[in-house]
């Protein structure tokens, strides 16, 4: 078994993801009021913890690599730290290329999704920072692997995915999104090749989302033009 897995993301009309890019807010439209939704919408489902690719978690966890003299040889399993009953933080990062000089990120306990091909002077780090990981695969791109995981050694029964496009495009051709949450703001970015909601990087021609479908479950307008948008995930049987 694997949580349940909502992707949970805000964008312009266009599908972008960067604010920065966004045209302005309307005259009397606060733009703290729309960004603040992405986190009370966060907040409603009362998830386990969320998931966000490597280039996230960097901005995230801002740490500095460090190095570890003579880091003993360590068998590749799950290694789990001290939670003290937090939510998760989880980053999905093959390589091992996040540092974070900490055991949480805004409080929520971080848990590393890694490649068996990571070196032990990187989880020797993870160690002494008290964070936790799995390992999902020798590249670490078995992510339903690692989705049990998080499920049986964590006890985790909903994450949300937060991003960004590629892990989410992953995300959705391994068949693990449920459900997609969407918060449109009343703006467009416009700007061709910018990275979206689901930016899949596979071969030509592959279609992530094949075999699946979306059924709306949920539309509101909210304070100042911004939508949301909820759609149940359906599979074809087999």
């Amino acid at each position: 078994m694997r949580p349940y897995i909502i992707c949970h993301m805000s964008t312009s009309i266009d599908g972008r993801l960067h604010p920065s890019r966004f045209t302005r807010a309307a005259p009397g439209i606060s733009w703290d009021v729309l960004r603040a939704y992405h986190e009370k919408m966060h907040e409603r489902f009362e998830a386990d913890g969320w998931i966000v690719g490597r280039k996230t978690m960097s901005e995230m966890a801002k740490g500095a690599e460090r190095s570890i003299a003579e880091a003993s040889k360590v068998q590749r399993e799950a290694h789990l730290a001290e939670r003290h009953g937090r939510k998760l933080a989880v980053a999905i990062d093959p390589s091992g290329h996040v540092h974070y000089g900490k055991d949480n990120v805004g409080g929520d306990h971080v848990v590393a999704v890694l490649g068996e091909q990571v070196s032990d002077g990187y989880l020797a780090e993870l160690r002494e920072d008290g964070v936790s990981y799995v390992f999902a695969g020798e590249k670490g791109d078995e992510l339903s692997r690692a989705m049990e995981q998080l499920a049986s050694l964590f006890g985790a029964r909903r994450l949300l995915l937060e991003g960004g496009g590629r892990i989410n495009g992953a995300f959705l051709k391994h068949k693990l999104i449920d459900e997609f949450s969407t918060l449109i703001f009343p703006a467009v970015d416009g700007v061709a090749g910018t990275q979206s909601i689901v930016d899949y990087s596979g071969p030509e021609g592959d279609r992530p989302g094949a075999g699946q479908a979306l059924r709306l479950t949920h539309c509101e307008a909210l304070d100042g033009g911004m939508v949301w948008l909820r759609h149940a995930v359906e599979r074809a049987p087999g």
